[in-house]
């Protein structure tokens, strides 16, 4: 027997309403946090550990929980939540850096190592005022994008690409090849000032 008219288009309506939530979440990133006991003993999580700021001296070491999965050498932290499949999208605030790092890098990346100086890692770089991709150590320049005040990174598994987004425009500025061989992890470098990260976001349309 068919549906009266009315209750027909309360169902239509309810199931577009439902489709549309459904595309959204497939759209939706991953939500993370920083780590802390990834987190350098320079380093200091803030704002529900969501940002991350440098200490010229930092937290001496004997006064940081001894863990196996900190780094030791150098001022990087990594997310809590590793991505094995999809494609992401979350944002970073710069606030007073001049100096830092961000990309993905593997789980298991050495804790003596720092990301972008061997192939564990794959990331964006700003120093001395202007952006590189930086892999193995090699560092190429990056054209159309200026001093940063937040950025996007738009990461596609499948495809093995990593891209830095420009925020204001909504435009992607650089895309990296990667070479996944399992899970990747959000990762930050820095030696000033602060970062705080934005995740569980949507793709931008046209990304």
């Amino acid at each position: 027997m068919a549906l009266p008219f009315a209750r027909s288009l309360r169902l239509c309506s309810w199931g577009a309403k439902r489709l549309g939530i459904a595309v959204a979440e497939a759209r939706r990133g991953i939500s993370f946090k920083l780590e802390e006991k990834t987190a350098h003993s320079s380093l200091a999580l803030f704002k529900g550990d969501t940002g991350v700021k440098y200490g010229l001296v930092g937290l001496e070491p004997t006064k940081v929980a001894l863990n196996v999965e900190r780094f030791r050498e150098w001022a990087v932290v990594l997310a809590d939540t590793a991505v094995t499949s999809g494609r992401h999208y979350w944002e970073v605030t710069v606030k007073r850096s001049q100096q830092f790092r961000i990309g993905v890098a593997d789980v298991d990346i050495s804790r003596d190592s720092c990301i972008g100086i061997d192939d564990h890692s794959w990331v964006f770089t700003y120093a001395q005022r202007k952006w590189y991709t930086m892999l193995i150590k090699e560092k190429t320049p990056i054209e159309g994008i200026g001093q940063p005040e937040k950025v996007g990174l738009l990461l596609d598994y499948e495809a093995q690409k990593l891209s830095l987004v420009d925020v204001s425009r909504v435009i992607v500025v650089h895309t990296l090849q990667t070479d996944f061989r399992g899970p990747v992890v959000p990762a930050f470098a820095l030696w000033d000032g602060e970062l705080l990260t934005h995740s569980g976001l949507e793709v931008p349309e046209g990304l």
